[in-house]
């Protein structure tokens, strides 16, 4: 007698496949989703950037070591940006070396994920250096780490 030999898969066997594979979409996702934001987020604070170097040139060139001298369009700071010519983010300013960002609503980043980086001197007198720190939604929402 010859023995016949089973081929293919049972039902349960393709079930059990399918669940592990929802499993796992169900993980991935969200973990991808939150990827896409934290990555089109990095536009908002590479903006930030060039005047948080330019905040700090301002305040070790001042004569006093100020913060006050160092707002958008003053003290070596670049003008602000307009929203035009960025689709990360809808508003920049500085003030008083704080900057803050407001983003577009674009990728899942809403308009009020709003960042701000506030400078803070650290140091003796003469000789201080800022240390800057993200407040706002970027933080809350893990955006970016301090």
């Amino acid at each position: 007698m010859l023995k016949q030999t089973q081929k293919g898969f049972t039902l349960i066997e393709l079930m059990i496949v399918i669940a592990i594979i929802g499993i796992l979409a169900a993980v991935a996702i969200p973990s991808y989703q939150n990827y896409i934001k934290k990555a089109a987020y990095t536009e908002v604070t590479n903006a930030m950037s060039p005047y948080k170097l330019a905040v700090d040139d301002c305040f070790q060139n001042s004569a006093a070591q100020d913060l006050l001298t160092c707002d958008a369009g003053s003290g070596g700071v670049p003008a602000a940006p307009t929203a035009s010519t960025s689709k990360a983010f809808n508003i920049l300013t500085v003030t008083d070396g704080v900057i803050q960002a407001t983003p577009n609503a674009y990728k899942g980043i809403l308009a009020a994920d709003t960042c701000t980086l506030t400078p803070t001197p650290e140091g003796a007198a003469g000789a201080q250096r800022l240390v800057w720190n993200y407040s706002g939604a970027c933080v809350t929402k893990g955006f970016v780490k301090n």
